[in-house]
């Protein structure tokens, strides 16, 4: 789409823009990710900065996509520290199991 008309291009633009700062969260790691990594369950999450960097920098400037320059980054997401914008979301995606606990697929 970033190669796409000057519509497209525009609106892969804005959302990568508006999601960037969200990024560096992937990479951050907490207990839980520490005791996966020493039990050998998981990778940490910090050795996988570098190579995904490259691939997605690589995948943005071939769609004709700007990376962002670095912003505010944004964390807190693992310790349910959320911003008021994924509230309704939340809500939405909690409904279930709250109108019927014990419920399973």
């Amino acid at each position: 789409l970033g190669n796409g008309t000057e519509l497209s291009n525009r609106k892969m633009q804005q959302a990568v823009d508006n999601l960037w700062r969200f990024t560096g969260e992937l990479f951050l790691a907490d207990e839980v990710d520490l005791s996966l990594v020493e039990q050998g369950i998981a990778v940490d999450p910090r050795e996988l900065q570098a190579e995904w960097q490259r691939a997605v920098h690589t995948a943005l400037l071939d769609s004709g996509l700007q990376i962002p320059q670095e912003a505010a980054f944004r964390s807190g997401g693992k310790q349910g520290l959320h911003s008021e914008h994924l509230g309704p979301l939340l809500a939405e995606m909690q409904y279930l199991q709250r109108s019927h606990p014990g419920l399973q697929w």
